[in-house]
């Protein structure tokens, strides 16, 4: 029987997005405009975001909340969109996490506490049994006791990924920007057990110490190409997805690659950037579920993450693929084979 569904493991916080009129030196004072309280979290935002696309595709989410209003208030959330929370487990020794986000003129900040997300660990992964396509897992470096050292897999969000590949799942994974020695010491134990890795140029660039962003803020395009081979030279299994400012690169590992710029957004129409990866990532989700060529994954990732600057919470700009693909028929975008 063919598996269908996509499941979004990890981070599960509660978003207080606050909009504000400029963005303040130290010590001085800003002006909130507007105060949104929204989901945030990769398995938040990527299953969110799909069940805006109104594809049919199953979804599960997988998590630890506190027992506490912004735990209730997540599952309302979830339940809201059609989501299975059956493996959304809770605990009473700490809250359910949270994130301050300041946001102006396309730039934010985050004031974050872990929380509950802390406490997640590969114990409670290994209770998801259902016969989804994708275990998407979200993110390392911001998972406490995923993160923790395993001796036999490095770490324990390592051996996590490792029983859900050998369960037939494609594991996909996110992670957080973090310094050069915690990406080395997190991340490279699990790459071996990645089916599908999509992440930013910066995260990229730390992981092998890679200069991607040059001085000036340009990018080095074989810089970019070079990273998503050696993700592949390290174990990553079929498919490395890079997505920065000014486009988005794909590579497949049998070396086909495609990339595709940005879609052109004026900055007066961004109203936040928050959660814009994660509607990149969950345009990628939703082109490896229905097996789509890699520049068709692109646009549609694309057209997600441009919905999302749109709205200030992370999920509050998701709309239906319908829309997303009114909008890629306005335009074409050249992209090109690599």
């Amino acid at each position: 029987m063919e598996r269908r569904g996509i499941v979004g493991a990890g981070n599960w916080i509660v978003d207080v997005v606050k909009t504000v009129d400029r963005w303040p030196g130290e010590g001085n004072l800003c002006n909130i405009l507007k105060v949104e309280r929204g989901g945030g979290g990769g398995p938040c935002n990527v299953l969110f975001d799909l069940s805006a696309m109104k594809s049919k595709i199953p979804l599960y989410a997988a998590g630890m909340l506190g027992v506490d209003a912004k735990g209730d208030f997540l599952l309302q959330e979830i339940k809201k969109r059609d989501i299975d929370s059956r493996f959304m487990f809770r605990t009473a020794e700490t809250p359910s996490s949270f994130t301050d986000v300041i946001s102006a003129a396309g730039r934010r900040t985050f004031f974050h506490n872990r929380g509950a997300n802390a406490l997640l660990s590969d114990k409670e992964l290994l209770k998801v049994d259902v016969p989804a396509k994708i275990f998407y897992l979200g993110y390392l470096l911001l998972l406490d006791a995923l993160d923790a050292p395993n001796s036999q897999f490095g770490t324990c969000g390592a051996l996590a990924l490792a029983e859900m590949r050998k369960r037939g799942f494609l594991t996909a994974v996110d992670f957080v920007s973090e310094s050069p020695e915690k990406f080395r010491r997190t991340v490279l134990p699990a790459l071996k057990h990645i089916d599908i890795l999509v992440i930013n140029e910066l995260e990229a660039g730390h992981t092998f110490e890679l200069e991607i962003r040059k001085s000036g803020n340009s990018y080095c395009f074989e810089t970019l190409i070079r990273s998503a081979r050696l993700f592949f030279e390290h174990g990553v299994n079929e498919l490395v997805v890079i997505h920065f400012p000014e486009g988005a690169l794909a590579m497949r590992k049998s070396g086909e690659g495609y990339f595709l710029p940005s879609w052109p957004v004026q900055p007066h129409e961004i109203v936040g950037t928050n959660g814009a990866g994660d509607a990149f990532c969950a345009g990628v989700l939703y082109g490896v579920h229905e097996n789509l060529p890699l520049h068709e994954l692109l646009k549609i990732a694309t057209a997600s993450a441009t919905f999302n600057l749109s709205a200030a919470t992370a999920s509050g700009g998701a709309v239906s693929l319908d829309k997303m693909r009114k909008l890629l028929n306005s335009r074409v975008l050249a992209g090109k084979a690599i």
